[in-house]
């Protein structure tokens, strides 16, 4: 009767065993494999902005329908307030006759640059409606007004803003008087007009 010698290396129990180590090897590295996955998920999702961050930079629409004539609101955009101001003619006619003592009137300093859609005497896209941000371009404070021509020492004969912490003072169209500590006009955020009623804050793309 013959017998069958099985040798370490090439036979069928060899085969097996290889199998087996394969197959732990394999597991091993899966899990391992899995373990480095999960490790890095919370290392490259770090470098993704937050949803509150997203949410403090989005774009802001704001109906301003409801705006009446001489009438101020505020909103908020990543942070700041912004200032929605319905003109009346009067008003637009106290920014005409403040062009020669204001610092710049063509909005052409580049600290705060101006959108080129606002690069004119009234610094808008439509002549009544202001849109500003409401921060002084001094040390950061938030000007109070609007006042009507007469109504401030500061302002004298001229219609507009104040900044309580320096003195500083601006015109209805945000531009900075002569002589002042702040060193531009109020910030003219981007911005685009959806319809005759909706402005979209933080977006002037095709505006």
């Amino acid at each position: 009767m013959s017998t069958t010698t099985v040798t370490e290396g090439d036979g069928p129990l060899d085969r097996s065993v290889d199998k087996e180590r394969r197959a732990t090897i394999a597991v091993a590295a899966a899990v391992g494999g899995a373990g480095l996955i999960a490790a890095a998920v919370p290392f490259v999702t770090s470098f993704l902005p937050s949803e509150r961050a997203l949410s403090a930079g989005a774009p802001v629409e704001v109906d301003i329908a409801g705006i009446a004539p001489g009438e101020m609101r505020t909103t908020e955009w990543r942070g700041r307030p912004v200032w929605f101001l319905n003109r009346t003619p009067q008003m637009l006619e106290s920014i005409r006759r403040a062009d020669k003592e204001v610092a710049d009137p063509k909005s052409v300093r580049t600290a705060y640059p101006t959108p080129a859609y606002a690069r004119n005497e009234y610094r808008s896209i439509k002549p009544d409606l202001l849109v500003a941000v409401g921060i002084c371009t001094h040390l950061g404070c938030s000007p109070t007004g609007p006042y009507a021509s007469g109504t401030n020492a500061m302002l004298g004969s001229n219609a507009g803003f104040l900044c309580p912490c320096h003195g500083s003072v601006f015109d209805l169209a945000g531009r900075v008087f002569q002589n002042m500590p702040a060193p531009d006009n109020l910030e003219i955020p981007p911005h685009k007009y959806l319809s005759d009623t909706l402005v979209l804050v933080g977006d002037d793309s095709k505006a």
